[in-house]
């Protein structure tokens, strides 16, 4: 039995959420609901009156309101009660992945069947029903799709169990929960076929819109979220306590941004911490008070300010959708979808396919994530990266490194597919396999004549001119796999390879975090007509 509720996010209806707030201590009749959304927008009370239309009609003072969309819920014991039937697909896991993305990508996959999708909010707490209906609305179901929106843990907890055909997880999967489903013969977790990137993430660092800090140290960061750091004239702000938000334990955003910024021996949770259960009560919570910190995915910031983030070597990091794609600001992470290897349907498996495919890249983008889509940015010379090869304290042989790279980059721009290696292997990692088959098509529709350099880069680990070879290596192998995959679609591509070692690196190489992001193969490109 699942109520069914519907949001309007609109400026419109937020005036009306103002206004039914104010009237809600004056009503108290029998047949009272209160709608609400997820993201605070929409809080309406008033006498229930009928649904129709996948519309709710309730009486306030201000008159009857009809309110229909996606995301409200309906409170109270005269909200309306459906039959339902049990759901073809049961999503469940990550709120990041089902609040942020999961109701737009419904959406676009009932487009690509010719579909149209009813996506309703269940009577549970960030819980949704979308039902497919074919041939654009006027033909049979298609199939439903119940979304449970929680914790990354409960994703691996519920295919572990079986109540769930696909996982959500705003981190990668942990050994241990890997072993004891592949010990309940679900298979290999993060086989190609089983673990998939729907979608790259950054946390975003927020403040209050008018707090006039303007950028954190990640040092100082670190601090303030192990508690030595209390009060914001400590880093710049004025003379007030720092109010922390965080996250609550099993949370996969509080993992990934816990593991970004204390390494594997963080510190427990602050007891003064305001815990908030999802990223929408996150922004809403920091925009609301002047002297609150806390940290959203990057999709749900919600007018909260964004602070840039400089690392131990003075890199200025800025989240934006580029440096996302290529993984290289501090607090990054993958979004996943999971699906044992026992137990797929062909209506889940079909989904999977369109969520993974370039079809989707534009509700990834609507629903302000980054999808796996190819950016192109310039690289001029007088750029943060050009700057940082006209060192003048490197030595004759590097500085030589650093003007040969200088004086080719300035005919290219660089792509934002980035490959990445598995830590201690010549095997391209997860995410490289997805972007190889980007890479091609993308590389397929450039015209003739077109110049494409794979550029290797190293950490600082070992002697600077064997790092130059490693890196040109790396460029080679990932040229060859490149031709492999393309299968001569690229003929009209001249395609090359080089390496630089460890200059302009894009992170510290203090740590394996770091270091690992500087080991990368980039993608360079000059097309005639650019």
């Amino acid at each position: 039995m699942l109520k069914q509720t519907f949001l309007k996010g609109s400026c419109a209806i937020r005036a009306l959420a103002f206004a039914g707030a104010m009237l809600a201590p004056a009503m108290g009749n029998a047949g009272e609901v209160t709608l609400k959304s997820s993201d605070g927008s929409v809080n309406l009370v008033g006498e229930f009156l009928t649904f129709e239309e996948n519309t709710y009609v309730i009486r306030t003072a201000l008159g009857e309101l009809r309110i229909s969309a996606a995301r409200v819920r309906c409170e109270g014991d005269s909200c309306p009660v459906f039959e339902t039937t049990q759901a073809d697909v049961i999503i469940a896991g990550s709120d990041t992945v089902g609040l942020g993305v999961m109701p737009l990508l419904l959406q676009g996959y009932a487009g690509y069947l010719d579909a149209e999708a009813i996506v309703t909010a269940t009577s549970n707490e960030s819980e949704l029903l979308a039902e497919l209906i074919g041939e654009q609305g006027f033909g049979d179901p298609v199939g439903k799709y119940l979304v449970s929106s929680t914790a990354s843990g409960d994703a691996f907890k519920k295919l572990l169990d079986g109540s769930t055909e696909i996982g959500m997880a705003s981190r990668r999967i942990k050994p241990a929960e890997a072993r004891s489903l592949r010990d309940a013969g679900a298979g290999n977790m993060i086989s190609p076929q089983q673990e998939h990137i729907v979608a790259v993430d950054s946390l975003v660092v927020i403040t209050h819109p008018n707090n006039p800090v303007s950028q954190l140290t990640t040092a100082q960061l670190a601090d303030i979220f192990a508690g030595r750091i209390t009060n914001w004239s400590e880093v710049g702000g004025e003379d007030a306590p720092i109010t922390l938000m965080d996250r609550q334990d099993g949370s996969g955003t509080r993992s990934v941004f816990a593991k970004a910024v204390f390494g594997n021996d963080g510190p427990d949770q602050l007891p003064s911490a305001i815990v908030q259960t999802d990223n929408n009560a996150m922004a809403a919570a920091v925009n609301a008070d002047p002297h609150a910190i806390g940290y959203v995915s990057y999709a749900f910031q919600r007018g909260a300010k964004a602070v840039p983030l400089v690392n131990e070597c003075g890199i200025t990091m800025v989240p934006d959708a580029f440096s996302a794609r290529t993984e290289e600001y501090a607090l990054q992470r993958r979004l996943y979808l999971y699906n044992r290897g026992d137990k797929l349907s062909e209506t889940s498996q079909s989904f999977l396919d369109y969520a993974l495919s370039a079809d989707a890249d534009g509700v990834i983008a609507k629903s302000g994530f980054i999808g796996l889509g190819i950016a192109r940015r310039p690289m001029p010379l007088d750029g943060a990266r050009a700057r940082s090869l006209l060192d003048p304290n490197a030595d004759a042989f590097e500085g030589g490194v650093m003007r040969e790279m200088l004086g080719t980059m300035v005919d290219y721009d660089r792509l934002s597919t980035t490959f990445r290696f598995n830590t201690g292997s010549s095997r391209l990692d997860e995410r490289a396999r997805l972007d190889m088959a980007r890479l091609v098509d993308y590389l397929g529709s450039q015209p003739e004549g077109t110049q494409v350099t794979l550029v290797g880069f190293t950490d600082n680990v070992g002697a600077f001119a064997s790092n130059r070879d490693l890196s040109e290596r790396r460029a080679v192998q990932v040229l060859q796999e490149l031709q492999n995959a393309s299968g001569g679609a690229l003929a009209n591509i001249e395609l090359a390879a080089a390496g630089y070692g460890e200059v302009a690196p894009s992170a510290c190489n203090t740590a394996e975090t770091g270091r690992r992001i500087n080991r990368r193969v980039e993608v360079w490109i000059n097309s005639p007509d650019a």
